[in-house]
């Protein structure tokens, strides 16, 4: 019984992950399970919902600034991106956050600009949000989940009569799915979406160098962070060595452009 169960389990979950199988656009194997079109009409969902809840920024200068960079890192993108009606918007909240979202729709909190205290620095947290959206990060995350919660319901089907060691066995693998399945994964987008990004806003022309600045504020910021083990995010130390380790080509980019006075001039 417990061999069908396990094998009945495993069949399960590998008819999930053949159903979509991809590679990022830095090559890193992902699974997505929904069509990008569908995601993009979440997005933009999601994107009319917070210009109802939350408070636009008033300042047209800070409005414009943002504006600026966000259209330097566009204007380097993929055609299929490129070419689209992106929406960018300043949301006047203290949160130093910005996001990017399916459907074309990119938004800046003004507490980010507190942190971000350059263009660059700037270019390198939008490039960074552009670049999970690049990545298609957001139907990754949802199809994991979706295989994740799917796979436990039909172990739990297939077990038989609920017991209270049976539970604390799926309590565990839920457990075993957040923080070896789900965690894990959004640190590998977190990382991918910065090395995108260093890439995006050297091709945009923003110095690069200033990415690793930009975590360093963040650090000096955020205060005392979780474990990296417990966290969806890379530490901040952890991202800086992961830019600088990365940074010689983006780099040859930029100082190629500032030889030809190219480089971004957004305020």
């Amino acid at each position: 019984m417990k061999m069908r169960f396990l094998r009945h389990l495993t069949i399960g979950a590998m008819s999930i992950a053949l159903i979509a199988c991809t590679s990022s656009p830095t090559g890193r194997s992902q699974f997505v399970l929904l069509p990008d079109s569908q995601l993009d009409e979440m997005g933009v969902q999601s994107f009319t919902t917070m210009k109802e809840e939350v408070k636009t920024s008033t300042s047209t200068a800070l409005t414009k600034n943002v504006q600026c960079v966000a259209d330097r890192i566009i204007n380097v993108l993929p055609d299929e991106y490129r070419d689209q009606e992106w929406e960018v918007v300043l949301f006047d909240d203290p949160q130093v956050n910005a996001f990017a979202l399916p459907g074309y729709k990119i938004g800046v909190y003004t507490g980010l600009l507190e942190v971000a205290t350059n263009q660059s620095q700037l270019a390198s947290v939008m490039g960074h949000e552009v670049g999970h959206v690049l990545a298609r990060h957001g139907n990754e995350r949802v199809s994991t989940q979706l295989a994740t919660s799917q796979v436990l319901a039909l172990g739990q089907k297939l077990s038989g009569a609920s017991t209270p060691v049976k539970q604390a066995i799926f309590q565990g693998l839920g457990l075993g799915a957040q923080y070896g399945i789900i965690l894990p994964f959004s640190r590998a987008h977190e990382s991918e979406a910065d090395l995108m990004g260093l890439d995006l806003m050297s091709q945009a022309g923003f110095d690069p160098r200033e990415s690793t600045e930009l975590w360093r504020n963040m650090s000096a910021n955020s205060g005392e962070q979780p474990s990296e083990l417990m966290s969806t995010h890379p530490s901040h130390s952890t991202r800086i060595d992961d830019l600088n380790h990365n940074m010689a080509a983006p780099l040859a980019k930029y100082q190629a452009l500032v030889a030809q006075n190219k480089q971004a001039n957004c305020y």
